[in-house]
């Protein structure tokens, strides 16, 4: 099991994010319910509802966290807890009556990109000089680089994912609709310690042309390409990895040919990791070599996503990106081609940024598997 989270890895994160916001000239943090939320104080509402909850974050103030009366004994529960000012309001009291005497009348505040409109539109009547931006594009490294015991619970997930498709190996694909096999992803990720599915792509046939095909009643027929894709959170934290498996023994010659270059753009990208590379050249790295073989119109997404302690974050390795690569982020790699009515190829592997290059967390073999 790895180390707790505990109440001082959480205040360190809050006075890391609290003068990250100063130093890109924010007034200060507004932080709502989800994965932010949990990654600064460790505190999860039971249910995300209309009822304003905020952690504020302003610099040369105690960390404060507002929370409804009826659910302020789970916050208090909260790892972070000890570490902030809890505030409570009541039915029939403005909840944004109990922020504003927190906030700078005519500040300039990051919020999370998923607050309720509703939310941020109440705190904007109370304090109608302040100004507000996404957290994320002000703040994009907040989760980004992940630091030993975060690295430590990623590897984990990716060990279980592997394990997860080692097993799907050994399950019949022919004659099984597609929900089936996803469901015996979902089963394999619990058996292997996930606590949350959070997908499980099964693209047989024409289907795996569409990257985030979701699991249909069509049934799989021996000659199928199959496309996997699956994923979600172990111990708090991410796995995602896609492989492409092939049903039966007499494989086509062009899925052979798509499957080789897709294979040599992941390992080349990979190959490419280290830090200050930037993430957009991680992408055109990968691009180059579908490109140059002749598949380039269907490589139709990015080469790559963060992860943490959601499946999706920054960074995002996308032309366009020049956020130079560090140690500490974690990333997927996943180039794809997809012949539209036809198949589709896609691997997938986590790595993270070190010192000396990039290090996968996903380890299972690169080839064309083969399935029954």
């Amino acid at each position: 099991m790895p180390r707790p989270f505990t109440t001082e890895d959480y205040t360190a994160r809050m006075a890391r994010a609290t003068a990250d916001a100063a130093a890109a000239g924010l007034s200060g943090l507004v932080v709502a319910p989800g994965p932010d939320l949990v990654y600064l104080c460790g505190y999860q509402p039971t249910a995300i509802t209309e009822r304003l909850t905020a952690l504020l974050l302003t610099d040369g103030n105690e960390p404060a966290l507002i929370v409804p009366k009826l659910e302020r004994p789970d916050a208090e529960r909260a790892t972070g807890a000890p570490g902030l000012r809890l505030l409570d309001w009541s039915n029939g009291e403005s909840p944004y009556a109990t922020a504003a005497p927190l906030l700078d009348p005519a500040g300039r505040y990051g919020v999370s990109d998923n607050a309720w409109a509703m939310h941020l539109l109440g705190l904007q009547s109370a304090l109608p000089g302040t100004a507000w931006t996404s957290l994320t594009e002000a703040l994009p490294m907040l989760r980004a680089v992940k630091d030993t015991d975060e690295l430590e619970r990623l590897a984990a997930a990716g060990g279980a994912a592997d394990a997860a498709y080692r097993g799907i190996l050994e399950v019949r694909f022919a004659g099984r609709r597609e929900t089936d096999v996803a469901a015996d992803l979902s089963a394999l990720l619990i058996q292997y310690g996930h606590s949350q599915v959070d997908f499980t792509v099964v693209g047989s046939g024409p289907n795996g042309a569409n990257p985030h095909h979701e699991a249909g009643d069509r049934v799989i027929r021996a000659g199928d390409t199959v496309v996997l894709d699956f994923g979600g959170l172990k111990d708090g934290y991410g796995s995602d990895t896609t492989r492409t498996v092939h049903v039966g023994t007499d494989v086509p010659a062009e899925v052979r040919t798509v499957h080789d270059v897709v294979r040599q753009a992941q390992q080349t990208a990979f190959e490419a990791v280290r830090p200050g590379v930037t993430c957009q050249e991680i992408d055109r790295i990968a691009r180059r070599v579908i490109t140059e073989a002749g598949y380039g119109e269907y490589f139709i997404h990015r080469t790559g996503h963060g992860i943490g302690i959601t499946t999706h974050e920054p960074p995002y390795l996308v032309e366009g990106e020049e956020q130079p690569l560090v140690p500490g982020m974690c990333f997927s790699i996943e180039p794809g081609v997809y012949l539209p009515g036809r198949f589709g190829v896609r691997i997938e592997d986590i790595v993270t940024v070190t010192e000396q290059g990039g290090r996968r967390f996903n380890n299972t073999p690169h080839e064309l598997g083969s399935v029954s």
